[in-house]
């Protein structure tokens, strides 16, 4: 109506000269989008950046494989009287945990084998031994076996690595005979070995029933070799006597702090060399430990999240300096970490409570700089300051005045200190028996106030 009537053109057309103008204003900034949306990213920046820190992390993946560092968030199951194995056989025999990309190997108690792909379900046959997630690189993979060659045959022990195989292609661990059974099997990470207690079946004229083979003594062949003979008679059963260690040494771990996954790649910081029993000893930012053992398929905290990760050494004096919530002051504490699987607090029970250092340096010594400038610089040494306390066990006070640093100083340094001072002690005696022979030059021979300038000791 306003563009009818005479005494409104006015207003209407400015209203329209300035709609005009926005889409002008609007089409412009589509032509030139990568620098609106620069300009529009550093506003939100500068206006809400400091209420909202950054949470991610930024890493790098470019030369990292999806199988090598795919999660292993999948559960693999078995299904042994229908002869079925998949991620999706919910109600059926738990397996081991497994990803997408893994394949798996499947042993028959016959000595057939196969490997294959992990499915959600797929049929492999009844009669199955062994089902576990096959890495075809890992040559530490030991497996130990015993079977009877044949019906009514004689008996043979081996053990083996399984590495090149095709995907999908059987296979056999035997001969192959008619009626070819194994009696025993284990499947050893790294490569352990234990001793097997054999019962024979009571016959005439057999005098020893029972004897132990060491696996141990055996030397690991070709998956396809025939094996050493166990006995030719007939077997009434093979049981445990004592788990082994490893013939193979130790292995070499590293920690990928890009994935934060353990590998034996050699990725990422080395750990160190570790055998059966040995552990990794995790230490989080907010004063919390756990150990775990040297599983591949491990799993940890965010990186921002942990201090430190290393090889777990029993009897290691750890030294920490916690600023006590409780007490207001910081506290000084020397301890040990001991073995849990379960996070453990060592910094007090008070979430509010933070730590200030943490060492394993057998004599660290610390600077105290305080906030008064009046005040001068104490130096602490830990070993001298407090003893080995209780993993939970508060420490010892520092100090009630109000700190502007605390700096850890260089044994190093400490050394040097040291020397210098014996040095300087040495040259104030050497002064000294100097001063005194230009007193009393009576006293000393010419060959004795030389000697003494020199060094020299004298026996009379």
């Amino acid at each position: 109506m306003k563009r009818i009537l005479r005494f409104n053109s006015d207003e209407a057309n400015a209203a329209i000269d300035q709609l005009r103008g926005k889409i002008s204003e609007t089409l412009d900034k589509l032509e030139h989008i990568d620098d609106v949306t620069v300009d529009w990213y550093e506003y939100l920046k500068g206006k809400y950046g400091q209420h909202y820190p950054r949470k991610t992390a930024i890493r790098g993946f470019d030369n990292i494989q999806a199988a090598a560092v795919a999660e292993a968030n999948e559960k693999l199951y078995i299904n042994r009287k229908e002869g079925f194995v998949g991620t999706s056989l919910k109600k059926d025999e738990f397996i081991c945990n497994c990803s997408l990309f893994d394949d798996i190997i499947i042993i028959y108690r016959d000595g057939r084998y196969k490997v294959t792909k992990v499915q959600e379900k797929i049929f492999v046959d009844k009669d199955v031994l062994y089902v576990n997630v096959f890495n075809r690189k890992d040559d530490r993979m030991t497996y130990n076996m015993i079977y009877q060659n044949g019906r009514a045959g004689a008996y043979y022990m081996k053990r083996f690595h399984i590495t090149g195989v095709s995907r999908d292609n059987d296979y056999n661990l035997t001969p192959g005979a008619s009626g070819t059974r194994i009696c025993w099997f284990t499947a050893n990470p790294n490569g352990e070995a234990e001793i097997v207690k054999v019962t024979l079946k009571p016959k005439n004229r057999l005098k020893t029933l029972t004897f132990d083979v060491d696996f141990a003594k055996l030397a690991i062949k070709g998956r396809g070799a025939l094996g050493n003979l166990v006995t030719k008679n007939e077997v009434q059963r093979f049981s445990l006597k004592e788990r082994g260690a490893s013939t193979l040494g130790g292995r070499q771990v590293w920690f990928d702090f890009d994935v934060m996954r353990i590998n034996y790649d050699g990725r990422g910081e080395l750990l160190g060399e570790f055998h059966g029993n040995d552990q990794i000893l995790v230490v989080l930012k907010n004063g919390e430990y756990y150990t775990t053992g040297f599983d591949i398929a491990n799993h940890y905290e965010d990186a921002s999240e942990v201090l430190r990760i290393e090889k777990f050494a029993a009897g290691t004096v750890w030294t920490a300096i916690v600023d006590d919530a409780d007490q207001g002051f910081p506290y000084i504490k020397r301890f040990e970490f001991e073995s849990s699987s379960k996070h453990q607090r060592f910094i007090g029970e008070n979430e509010k409570s933070k730590l200030l250092f943490l060492t394993s340096k057998k004599s660290p010594v610390f600077r105290l700089v305080f906030a008064d400038v009046s005040k001068v610089s104490t130096d602490i040494d830990a070993v001298e300051y407090i003893g080995v306390k209780s993993l939970k066990a508060r420490g010892k006070r520092l100090t009630t005045l109000e700190l502007d640093a605390i700096e850890e100083i260089s044994p190093d340094e400490d050394a040097e200190s040291v020397g210098l001072a014996e040095e300087d002690s040495e040259l104030s005696q050497e002064n000294a028996v100097v001063e005194d022979s230009m007193e009393n030059p009576v006293s000393l021979s010419e060959d004795e106030i030389n000697d003494s300038l020199n060094g020299q000791q004298r026996l009379f």
